[in-house]
């Protein structure tokens, strides 16, 4: 559920004062700002990893941090106020709550492993940003279909890294000793990161017939496997990108009016097609 859809069920329950402050942490200008704060903070978590700048203007750092951490804990506690328990029905919302939540986390203790993970809230651009909700709405919309694919790799990578630990275990264990060995080379032979001169080549010095294993399965990982991956997602946003944006406001009541438009045009061609006598004459077809 967007926000759109949640302030209307502000509206529904006529919650005024709610209304209201829901539709001004929603407006342009707050989210803005949001938007400024994020990159401000992405900034500072990126200049805290120098460890001269943090002998130089370390207490400044950590203070602009705990500042743009107030910001979002102040703009979700508004979220939440104004939409209660509709503020957990909106996807992105839980999402800023677990990002915002991790960063409040101990800093000390068992709990200090969770602070590492305030560079997540450089993530919450995709839950500000509308082109990037998209984005990342599209590739949740293509899992589906990303899921027979996994499968049939799961199932092609299987086969052939036991055939492959059959065939160089022996002489390469370094790389296909095991099971686990074979698939993580296999992986980096399809990704062709270092693939000919560091594991290949190596192999076919030994074994000069090893280029009937290699070269097959180079062609069906890479170039038809992978690919299968990005043509579900960009078929997937093409077919979202065309689609009518039925959550935005109004979109319901759009769709009635056009199906009215089309009655109307249906009965107007049937009107005309009745042959009617002038005003102040008999139809001649009227039986007396």
């Amino acid at each position: 559920m967007n926000e759109e859809a949640l302030i209307q069920k502000l509206k529904d329950s006529d919650a005024g004062w709610r209304i209201r402050l829901a539709e001004w942490v929603e407006s342009p200008t707050v989210q803005r700002v949001v938007v400024g704060v994020i990159l401000l903070n992405a900034l500072v978590l990126g200049m805290e990893t120098s460890p001269t700048l943090m002998r130089v203007a370390g207490p400044w750092l950590l203070a602009v941090d705990f500042a743009c951490l107030i910001i979002f804990v102040l703009e979700l506690g508004i979220k939440m106020l104004a939409y209660r328990l509709h503020f957990w029905r909106n996807g992105w919302n839980v999402f800023d709550f677990f990002v915002v939540a991790v960063a409040l986390a101990p800093g000390t203790g068992p709990w200090a492993v969770l602070r590492t993970l305030r560079i997540l809230r450089v993530l919450r651009l995709m839950t500000v940003i509308p082109s990037l909700r998209r984005v990342v709405g599209a590739f949740v919309h293509a899992i589906p279909g990303l899921s027979g694919v996994i499968v049939v790799m799961f199932i092609f990578f299987y086969t052939m890294a036991v055939l492959s630990t059959k065939l160089f275990g022996e002489a390469f264990p370094q790389w296909f000793g095991n099971i686990g060995s074979s698939l993580f080379s296999l992986f980096q032979i399809m990704t062709l990161e270092s693939w000919s001169m560091g594991i290949v080549r190596p192999v076919m010095n030994t074994y000069p017939w090893a280029w009937i294993f290699f070269v097959p399965f180079i062609i069906i990982a890479t170039f038809t496997i992978l690919n299968l991956f990005i043509g579900i997602i960009v078929s997937t946003m093409q077919e979202l990108s065309m689609l009518p944006d039925s959550k935005a406001p109004g979109a319901e009541l759009r769709r009635t009016l056009q199906r009215i438009e089309k009655d109307l045009a249906s009965l107007r061609i049937q009107l005309d097609q009745i042959d009617l006598p002038p005003p102040g004459k008999e139809n001649p077809n009227q039986k007396k």
